[in-house]
């Protein structure tokens, strides 16, 4: 197969994937404020996506994946956002979580869990967050390991076919890719915030649950590992999964209160004019928040081509140029950031007060946002991306830079 075969073939399998994400946003919509209300965990919402063949798009075609990149996935992440941030927060990570693997793990155990994740359409679920309760640690135990200890904010963790897990291991940092259910393992179902509800986040614990070598990412031996510029990228992963979420909540809240302002509201009394779609506030407001939209979501796409072309650069990446990809990533998500929640705000000086009735849920919008915009400080971005620019100083990689 020619090159420009390959690419066309693969953008008809970008294109078909979006169209599946699209379906199933425009599904989420429809029930999305009903479903925040109820605060149930999201076992139906991950089959729907599930049944949608939007879990496995990143493995390879000859496994029964789509062959897509990290950045098309970023996309997929991004329309599921337009109709229910909490859904898009559990495939972006997912989607980060299944490349874990061809960052740490041998070549061995990369191909082994592709084919798993495309053949079974396996879910994964996440418990990374670093500074979510003690550690969790690892510790030998004959010929395997044990795990113990407590972590919170385990997105998605109770419903994961998967685990994609970090520990220290003789005080170093591990990843583990461990089946759900394990023994030992225990949700303890204690997420319960003003937004987000749908991403199943609460805490965890492990109680002396059995690891194998085989779980543990990366050849023999586990410790004394230096960590290379490319498999630092784990963390630029998440960030451009948050990018895509942000502006795709934006997005889809603008959209919403567009076609609710086309059906309900009412022009200002002194806007002379009959229709609120003609009323010269409305307009202004409107043109103001597609535009700051329209140029983060610029941003947020520049973020995953810098990203997917450090990928692909593989393990010869340099750290200059890790630094450049991270910076790009770290300049969309300062920005969408500040224009998403600024812009789930603003849309109620377009539709005005009646949209504040509780049965529409606008406000889930911005409950949603406010809740993981505070994941990690956002201001702490914006000195990153000052340090490399006035000093060429590269963020020091943690799982949060």
């Amino acid at each position: 197969m020619s090159v420009a075969t390959d690419q066309s073939t693969n953008a008809a399998r970008f294109a078909a994937a979006l169209d599946r994400a699209d379906r199933v946003a425009a599904e989420l919509r429809r029930t999305a404020a009903e479903r925040d209300r109820a605060n149930k965990p999201p076992r139906a919402e991950i089959e729907l996506l599930r049944e949608n063949d939007l879990l496995q798009v990143q493995e390879p075609v000859e496994y029964g994946g789509d062959g897509l990149n990290y950045a098309q996935a970023s996309q997929i992440t991004r329309r599921i956002a337009r109709g229910d941030t909490s859904i898009a927060h559990l495939l972006g990570y997912h989607y980060a979580q299944t490349r874990i693997a061809h960052l740490f793990g041998t070549p061995e155990q990369a191909d082994e869990l592709s084919r798993r994740n495309a053949e079974q359409k396996l879910f994964w679920g996440g418990v990374q967050n670093p500074r979510g309760g003690s550690s969790l640690v690892l510790t030998r135990d004959g010929d395997g390991f044990r795990l113990n200890g407590r972590r919170s904010f385990a997105s998605g963790a109770s419903l994961g076919d998967y685990l994609s897990v970090t520990a220290s291991y003789e005080g170093e940092l591990v990843f583990i890719s461990l089946p759900g259910g394990r023994e030992g393992f225990k949700p303890l179902g204690d997420w319960d915030n003003i937004g987000q509800r749908l991403t199943d986040s609460g805490g965890v614990e492990f109680h002396d649950t059995r690891v194998e070598r085989s779980e543990i990412l990366g050849p023999d031996p586990i410790t004394g590992r230096t960590l290379t510029p490319y498999q630092t990228l784990v963390t630029p992963h998440w960030q451009l999964a948050f990018v895509n979420f942000y502006i795709g909540t934006a997005e889809g809240a603008l959209e919403e209160a567009l076609d609710w302002t086309r059906r309900y509201a009412a022009p200002w009394e002194t806007s002379g004019v009959e229709r609120a779609t003609d009323d010269p506030y409305i307009l202004q407001t409107v043109g103001e928040l597609q535009s700051e939209i329209r140029a983060a979501a610029l941003l947020a796409d520049r973020a995953g081509e810098a990203l997917q072309a450090a990928l692909d650069t593989g393990p010869s990446l340099t750290a200059e140029q890790r630094a450049e990809a991270a910076i790009a990533v770290y300049e969309a998500k300062y920005l969408t950031t500040k224009v998403s929640l600024a812009a789930a705000s603003r849309l109620f000086e377009i539709q005005g007060a009646r949209a504040t009735t509780t049965a529409y849920g606008f406000d889930r919008h911005w409950r949603n946002l406010r809740t993981h915009t505070l994941h990690d400080p956002v201001a702490y971005k914006a000195r990153e991306v000052g340090d490399w620019t006035l000093n060429r100083r590269a963020p020091q990689f943690s799982l949060y830079r």
